[in-house]
């Protein structure tokens, strides 16, 4: 039970820092992407849209030969630790989250740019006060990228190695148990698993849902 708990905590501290840092990164780019519209945005966004779609592996292989022996930064030698399954979530996440948001922030584009302008706010209170119009946006695809954190496998055993106490977290312990034979083990973690998964789902409908009641009025009261 002490190694369920281990790998439980672990992937839960994995997940929640990789999401959180892909956060920040998906924010800014939404932003951008939602308030300007030339050919290099709508470029950026198809490319945007294809990375949600990018195949774990091959986001695992691409950190593995960075962080290698042989790699670039081989020398930091980060690879089968925490440190690079974060960076390797961080890839496959941030575009996820990216696409959630910026869509968002074109619904709402036109009337809150006049009111901005008109109110003369300068661009970090025209930041601050975009959170807030879309904060239930923002938290829906954060939640939807922690949902896709948590689910991955691919990528967090190439560049993990799935080490016991160290970098085995659900989805790789899940796969490991059950080339063991050890189904007891593997239904036990496959169920906490199903359980986060399906409370991360109900949280990003109850926000998404919020946010288009949100819109609706402002459209509205236009």
């Amino acid at each position: 039970m002490n190694e369920i708990y281990s790998i439980v905590l672990l992937t839960l501290k994995i997940c929640i820092i990789s999401s959180l840092i892909s956060g920040i990164f998906a924010i800014f780019l939404a932003f951008y992407l939602g308030l300007n519209d030339n050919k290099f945005i709508k470029i950026l966004k198809i490319i945007i849209n294809a990375f949600t779609s990018l195949p774990p592996v091959i986001a695992g292989v691409f950190v593995y030969l960075i962080f290698s022996k042989n790699g670039i930064l081989g020398s930091l030698s980060w690879l089968y630790t925490e440190k690079v399954i974060i960076i390797a979530q961080i890839l496959i996440v941030t575009p996820i989250i990216c696409a959630n948001i910026y869509p968002a922030v074109e619904s709402i584009k036109s009337s809150f740019m006049e009111t901005c302008l008109g109110l003369g706010l300068k661009k970090l209170k025209i930041f601050k006060q975009l959170l807030l119009e879309i904060e239930n946006s923002i938290i829906s695809a954060l939640i939807t990228g922690f949902g896709r954190a948590i689910s991955e496998v691919g990528a967090v055993m190439i560049v993990g190695g799935n080490i016991r106490y160290k970098t085995r977290v659900l989805t790789s312990a899940i796969v490991l148990e059950n080339n063991k034979g050890n189904y007891s083990m593997s239904i036990r973690l496959g169920i906490i698993l199903m359980l986060i998964s399906f409370g991360v789902s109900f949280l990003a409908m109850i926000f998404s849902r919020r946010d288009n009641d949100k819109v609706k009025k402002l459209t509205s009261q236009n």
